[in-house]
């Protein structure tokens, strides 16, 4: 489903199709799905320094070489696969980033196991409700909010690399924990659970 130019969407949203496409489709909509949160743990600890743009771009690329974000799968990576992922041009070629991935898988894993799935252990830290935000334009989004530098908190304590509080945050922004779509944009009340 592609996006229409006529829609009032996030400022942010407007530059290109891809990204109007993320805003319209996924962007803010709530996910509980296990696969799907570890998909944007990985896209996101990829993004750190980058643009997203530049990371949705190598999405495929990146779903191919993480075994379609499989934890399971990507927790068994080792010298081998991560050697073949530093010679793969389709992803960002990272080692510190690539070897996060892999230590993330492990430690999300753990995380499911003792929470039942990653969904209920990450979702406690907004109280199992999204937060709203009244965003009316793009010099309005904060860096990090305090939830994300609790939840960040709290994964490094529990191993996990790349995912500190500004990036957690943007990963509370694309799951739905944070809704902050701009007030004008048609979005804004659509991805309320």
């Amino acid at each position: 489903m592609s996006g229409s130019k006529d829609k009032p969407r996030c400022d942010w949203a407007n530059s290109d199709q891809l990204m109007m496409d993320y805003h319209d489709n996924e962007w803010g909509s709530v996910v509980k799905d296990d696969k799907v949160l570890f998909e944007f743990l990985v896209l996101e600890s990829a993004q750190a320094g980058l643009s997203w743009r530049t990371v949705l771009n190598k999405r495929e690329n990146y779903r191919k070489a993480f075994a379609d974000f499989d934890p399971e799968k990507v927790s068994k990576f080792g010298e081998k696969e991560i050697a073949s992922l530093m010679q793969n041009a389709g992803i960002i070629r990272n080692r510190a980033k690539i070897e996060a991935a892999v230590n993330n898988a492990k430690c999300f894993l753990k995380v499911r196991e003792e929470f039942g799935s990653f969904a209920n252990y990450s979702w406690q830290f907004v109280g199992n409700k999204q937060i709203r935000h009244q965003i009316e334009s793009d010099g309005e989004y904060p860096v990090k909010i305090p939830e994300a530098e609790v939840f960040a908190k709290d994964l490094k304590k529990r191993g996990f690399k790349f995912l500190g509080p500004v990036t957690i945050y943007s990963h509370m922004q694309a799951v739905g924990m944070v809704n902050d779509h701009m007030v004008h944009c048609y979005r804004h009340n659509e991805v309320n659970p």
